[in-house]
């Protein structure tokens, strides 16, 4: 599924970033939790430069623990990045970020000047709702529906740190394909720009090769389907998800698949493996090359 999802705001954020970011002291970029690499975006190294990143892995809740961890040590091995996990709404864990950013900055005298902090996100990371909860009052707006922030602003936050709040973009072509996927399955692309069944069948098969078991205790198989084709008409029968003529019906289907794992139903899922992407990063140079 090739997805190229680059609206002119976007295309408008990404310049505004460009020529402000030199004047940062420090980045945090808020990531999936069960999808850190998909939700990277890739333009950030070449903008960062050498300044100082904290990786945000948002809805540790909802991800796999263990991959969760496989992925912090990945993230690290980038220099000069820190990779820290947060649930929704812990003010507590939100506030240690700010901990951090002043650890990574120790030469920054925050008595002359205040500490200049950039958050991005792609949409539907939960960016928002951390900045919401780092100012301690609503000082962004946030939403079910990806790219509600449209414009940069700048929020006063305690010990002198302004952070500079940026509309959510993602990057003009998804690559590995199945990064587009894990993307449209979270959430972070828009229902409209993708083919919902396609989507729904990627986690059907997904979810049969992963989390077999959550799959059998879930939707109540005593035995596993072959593939994710036959787990979607498996849950359909159950169900009694039929249209006309007895027909199984996969969008309804694939609306509950979606919004069961968006929502935590199915367990606590990651999408992705570090070794999983860098199999993939390596088939798709091989394929380009």
């Amino acid at each position: 599924m090739a997805i190229n999802w680059f609206p002119g705001h976007m295309h408008k954020a990404r310049k505004e970033i460009k020529k402000v970011m030199p004047q940062m002291d420090l980045i945090i970029e808020v990531l999936d939790a069960r999808i850190p690499f998909s939700s990277e975006n890739p333009l950030v190294p070449a903008l960062r430069g050498d300044t100082p990143l904290i990786k945000v892995l948002n809805k540790r809740d909802l991800a796999d623990p263990e991959v969760t961890g496989q992925w912090q040590t990945w993230l690290e091995k980038e220099r000069g990045v820190r990779a820290v996990t947060l649930t929704h709404n812990q003010r507590n864990e939100a506030m240690d970020i700010l901990k951090l950013a002043e650890d990574m900055t120790p030469h920054h005298d925050r008595q002359k000047s205040a500490l200049r902090v950039m958050i991005l996100g792609i949409p539907n990371v939960g960016k928002s709702t951390l900045i919401n909860t780092l100012a301690g009052r609503p000082a962004a707006k946030t939403g079910n529906e990806p790219a509600v922030t449209r414009a940069q602003q700048a929020i006063k936050l305690p010990h002198n740190i302004l952070l500079y709040d940026t509309p959510g973009f993602l990057w003009p072509k998804l690559s590995p394909e199945a990064c587009g996927y894990r993307l449209a399955i979270t959430g972070a692309i828009r229902s409209a720009v993708l083919d919902f069944e396609d989507v729904a069948l990627f986690e059907a098969d997904f979810l049969l090769a992963a989390y077999p078991e959550l799959v059998k205790a879930r939707y109540g198989f005593e035995e596993l389907p072959r593939d994710g084709l036959a787990l979607m008409d498996g849950i359909a029968t159950k169900r009694r998800f039929f249209s006309r003529g007895g027909v199984p019906d996969l969008h309804k289907v694939s609306e509950v698949l979606l919004n069961e794992f968006r929502a935590g139903t199915l367990g606590r899922i990651s999408l992705e493996t570090p070794a999983m992407v860098e199999r993939e990063q390596r088939e798709a140079e091989e394929a380009s090359g």
